[in-house]
């Protein structure tokens, strides 16, 4: 058997993330993580579908990243988590933050809501949509947290920090906000408000404006601004 046989299988996470992410992968704790996901699905339903994990990095490749949109944990109820924060798959009903963000959208831009929650269009513009845990057990909000996947994401946040120029992070809620540590703000712009839970939302999220502001400073550098009316 080659060396090449025994070395682990490189993940399938999208286009151009691997290379800054090599380390991660090959770390112990990611083997560990790794073992920790199996154990689970053998016990426990898991979300997102295992093919669905790195749905956030497949569809918005790595030299594509515009815009960042941070959640902490993916949906805990059946159906709604298909790896991209906020998100819902068509035919499930958008939940209650996802709601606020769409109150906002009206409010800020004059978008009328939506009739599904799935934020694709988002993601396939540049609109990384990235929960810091990837996984959750069915129905138990926060199962997954402490295994490896903050270490991870939060890898991803330093690997974007470093490599590109002009990227809005938008930190909502005190959780998200934490990540600023890890983001050069001389480099990239960082937009704050409340989270858009019910418990939050009308503290400041709505009327934050951070739709309109994000097309601004991407305007401002020259880039195109993100479409965020859904098809």
């Amino acid at each position: 058997m080659s060396q090449e046989d025994n070395a682990p299988k490189r993940p399938d996470i999208g286009p151009g993330w691997y290379e800054p992410l090599a380390g991660e992968f090959q770390a112990p704790y990611f083997a560990a993580l790794r073992a920790f996901l199996v154990a689970e699905r053998e016990r426990h339903t898991v979300y997102p579908p295992a093919r669905q994990i790195f749905n956030a990095f497949q569809t918005t490749p790595f030299g594509a990243v515009r815009v960042v949109i941070l959640g902490q944990d993916p949906y805990h109820g059946p159906g709604q988590a298909h790896g991209l924060s906020f998100s819902v798959p068509p035919g499930v009903p958008p939940p209650p933050s996802l709601l606020n963000m769409f109150a906002e959208l009206q409010r800020d831009l004059g978008l009328p809501k939506p009739d599904h929650g799935d934020l694709t269009s988002w993601a396939k513009q540049g609109v990384l949509l990235m929960n810091a845990t990837l996984t959750v057990r069915a129905s138990e909000a926060g199962s997954h947290q402490g295994q490896g996947w903050e270490r991870f994401t939060d890898a991803v946040i330093r690997a974007l920090s470093e490599h590109h120029q002009g990227i809005i992070f938008l930190l909502w809620g005190r959780f998200a906000q934490q990540k600023a540590a890890l983001i050069d703000a001389d480099r990239h712009y960082l937009l704050s408000a409340p989270h858009p839970s019910p418990l939050s939302a009308h503290r400041g999220f709505i009327g934050c404006g951070h739709f309109s502001r994000a097309n601004e400073l991407l305007m401002a550098q020259g880039k195109t601004p993100i479409e965020w009316a859904l098809p």
